[in-house]
């Protein structure tokens, strides 16, 4: 068996003959977080009625056992997976997520407080903190219509609670010295064809006016919007169309979430990112995978994966683009699904820093498009598999399949317990 030694060695000279320096390129991969979505754990059930029905258009299939029961599990879990995980990394909450030890509180009045704990666990774990409203799997979200909403009551309560996070998300940043995306994503539509379109959109450029209408330090919290081209349940009409969301984003000076299942199949998102950051301070990416559509399968190395790296990187946009990660699946076990899609999301970073994007774009500007061409092809086989092993020693995480037979031994030990 080859050493991982001698695996660099190998890969040092191979990409080394194409000019990439691999030791700066696991520095550059090293650098850029990743944030890791706490919802995997549990299904997407939180802890306000973790019992509740997941409503919003969204779905979480499977009954594989061992999901998350409570705070304390889904910390030992996440904790276990984050070991086999390389690269520098945040969890991203939803607002479902509080601690209010047992305590019922409304979801506009959710404050620091409620999230404290999970500020103290981040720090002890070297974490950052990203954090999500919760406009779904509410009575108050039953009609289908939250920011949206004609009823001013109802708005206004879910206003607050946009209020609220924005507190919270600048809270995260303040305490953990890294800074929090907030996102901002709503279920509000229609499942057959409206005749008002208008009205709505009317009333949620209204609430984001209100919501957005004090300042939060951008070392600390910047506000995300994202879009969704439909939900089950609003097959006909999405209000917050992504249309809508490039102007929300431009006009209040916020970053655009471009969620990798939320277009029409035939587009990608990776061609989305120069266009859109032409006009934008930047992007809050969701990256989950869709099969015909927004199905939220988890992560694999494929092709759009690696593209979305690549333009990243080519583009020189890693500071302007934050990762976020966004898929569950309640069919196979949940802590290999973070281990999976993070591993794959980490792959695809190292993946793109290895490219020699200099030599390619020379190539490209010379209109040697025969050269540029080949070269891609080429850099495909490449031993990307050797610097992969070695930039998880670096970690201090399993390489190869390694990492499964932790997982299983994990289950055995204590996820299959729960029932």
């Amino acid at each position: 068996m080859i050493s991982t030694d001698k695996k660099l060695e190998i890969a040092r000279e191979a990409y080394g003959a194409l000019g990439v320096d691999v030791d700066r390129a696991m520095q550059l991969a090293a650098s850029t977080p990743v944030s890791i979505q706490c919802w995997q754990g549990d299904d997407v059930k939180g802890f306000e009625s973790p019992d509740g029905e997941l409503t919003g258009g969204i779905q979480s299939t499977g009954n594989y056992p061992g999901r998350a029961r409570n705070l304390e599990e889904l910390r030992k879990d996440f904790e276990f997976a984050n070991r086999l995980i390389p690269g520098r990394k945040k969890l991203s909450l939803h607002a479902i997520y509080l601690d209010a030890e047992g305590r019922k509180v409304p979801r506009n009045e959710i404050a620091p407080e409620h999230f404290a704990s999970w500020v103290e666990w981040a720090r002890a774990n070297s974490l950052g903190l990203d954090f999500n409203p919760t406009f779904f799997s509410h009575p108050l979200s039953a009609d289908g219509f939250t920011l949206s909403n004609e009823d001013e009551g109802i708005r206004k309560f879910w206003v607050e609670h946009g209020k609220q996070s924005r507190i919270i998300s600048e809270y995260f940043g303040k305490e953990l010295g890294m800074t929090s995306c907030n996102n901002f994503w709503v279920p509000d539509g229609f499942k057959d064809i409206p005749v008002n379109r208008a009205k709505k959109r009317e009333i949620l450029k209204k609430s984001y006016e209100e919501i957005f209408s004090f300042e939060t330090d951008d070392r600390y919290n910047l506000d995300a919007v994202e879009s969704k081209l439909f939900g089950m349940g609003v097959e006909s009409c999405t209000i917050g169309s992504h249309e809508f969301y490039m102007g929300c984003a431009r006009e209040h000076g916020k970053l655009l979430t471009l969620d990798t299942g939320h277009f029409h199949p035939t587009e990608v998102v990776s061609d989305k990112l120069s266009a859109v950051l032409q006009y934008l301070k930047g992007i809050m990416l969701h990256v989950s995978r869709p099969v015909r559509w927004d199905s939220d399968h988890v992560v694999i190395f494929d092709d759009e994966l690696k593209a979305i790296a690549q333009e990243i990187a080519r583009g020189g946009y890693r500071d302007r683009v934050h990762i976020g990660l966004d898929y569950f699946d309640g069919s196979i076990n949940r802590i290999a699904c973070w281990a999976i899609g993070a591993r794959n999301m980490e792959k695809a970073l190292l993946y793109a820093a290895l490219e020699p994007v200099g030599m390619l774009q020379k190539l490209e500007a010379e209109k040697d498009y025969t050269s540029r061409l080949a070269y891609l092809e080429d850099l495909k086989t490449m031993p990307f598999g050797f610097v992969w092993d070695a930039y998880c020693e670096r970690f201090s995480v399993p390489t190869g399949y390694e990492w499964l037979a932790e997982v299983k031994r994990y289950e055995a030990e204590v996820t299959a317990s729960r029932g």
